[in-house]
């Protein structure tokens, strides 16, 4: 049984995708424990693009960060007269306390004082018991754990995609005559960013070795364009570009219809990973004990985060200069291991579910 009741609840998470993607996990359980339950989430206008419409998300407030203190004043305004069983703050930050302030709720549930930043704990009335450093993803199913809700099994059920969506999915791999394999140019994060050069010569050794297509995905961000430019102009068999198409929605029918994902730490390799799809991780900014694909792939992923042989801890420590030494021949040697262990085991998706 449930601490509190679960009639009306709260989400305040409104960080990037990946986050966004790990929250989903969270809200199936609580939905699989209590059908009935009307869920609220307070969400970015990005990632709510990709989980609108979602069977565990009944009503998204979005918050708008770009229009500043404004913002916050039209958050104010439509939380004022919703009351809620309970506010889940997965958010360490300042701004998801300020939020997690303007909603009604007996019960504001938040990280315990050691990790909740920005005195992000003053803002909430209930904590989560301390805890040692994990994955993200286990983070977040502390707050099932304290609720008395099973997350178990873990399900993503990304979508659903309209006819639209499935159609625009089907035209676009029906152009390629061999799997695709989509290549994630760029982050957020420049630090987190792996040299086009080497990805122009990764999509040589796809196309030309492992008869895949590769595919460039992303937004047109300034660094995303750079890296489509460099990787154009060094190919000798030319990917197609699919920056820009289609938004989130688009981009996760491309990753949906994929035999094999190559990804930087970003937003994009955790969808992939929901979509259960087989996704080479390369890592070395971030810890990939704590933001690497959850539970699945572990063995494509490529980890510059440690030094040979280190048994670093799992901490959120960021290390720079660290992407640099990931080799091309490392990622080759993935691809084919890819190859060997997924590939017949694994095949892509014709259509979006």
């Amino acid at each position: 049984m449930s601490r509190v009741p679960l009639d009306r609840v709260c989400i305040v998470m409104m960080s990037a995708v990946g986050d966004a993607v790990h929250v989903l996990p969270v809200l199936t359980a609580l939905k699989r424990h209590h059908p009935a339950m009307h869920v609220t989430w307070v969400l970015q206008p990005g990632p709510a693009m990709l989980v609108r419409g979602h069977h565990a998300v009944d009503e998204i407030i979005l918050f708008d960060r770009t229009k500043g203190l404004a913002g916050f004043v039209d958050i104010r305004r439509q939380l004022k007269d919703r009351k809620f069983d309970v506010v889940i703050n997965l958010q360490v930050y300042f701004k998801a306390g300020i939020i997690t302030a303007f909603t009604n709720a007996p019960v504001k549930l938040g990280f315990d004082r050691a990790r909740a930043r920005d005195a992000n704990w003053l803002f909430t009335t209930h904590r989560v018991p301390p805890h040692p450093m994990q994955h993200v993803q286990d983070q977040y199913f502390e707050f099932c754990e304290w609720l008395g809700v099973p997350h178990e099994p873990v399900t993503w059920d990304l979508g659903p995609w309209n006819d639209a969506e499935k159609e625009w999915q089907r035209e676009f791999i029906a152009r390629f005559d061999r799997p695709i394999a989509p290549i994630v140019v760029a982050t957020s994060k420049p630090q987190k960013d792996w040299l086009p050069e080497r990805w122009a010569q990764v999509c040589d050794a796809l196309h030309g070795d492992f008869g895949l297509q590769p595919v460039l995905v992303g937004a047109r961000s300034p660094r995303e364009l750079h890296a489509e430019q460099v990787i154009l102009e060094r190919t000798k068999v030319k990917p197609y570009s699919a920056l820009g198409q289609g938004g989130l929605r688009g981009l996760a029918g491309i990753l949906a219809g994929s035999a094999l994902v190559l990804t930087p730490d970003t937003g994009p390799l955790h969808m992939t990973v929901a979509l259960d799809r087989p996704v080479i991780s390369l890592i070395g900014y971030s810890n990939p004990k704590r933001v690497g694909p959850y539970r699945k792939f572990g063995d494509l992923v490529i980890d510059a985060y440690g030094e040979p042989g280190e048994e670093y801890p799992l901490s959120m420590e960021n290390r720079l200069d660290r992407m640099p030494r990931i080799t091309v021949q490392q990622v080759l040697d993935k691809v084919e291991r890819w190859r060997s262990t997924y590939f017949r085991a694994s095949r892509p998706v014709s259509a979006l579910r």
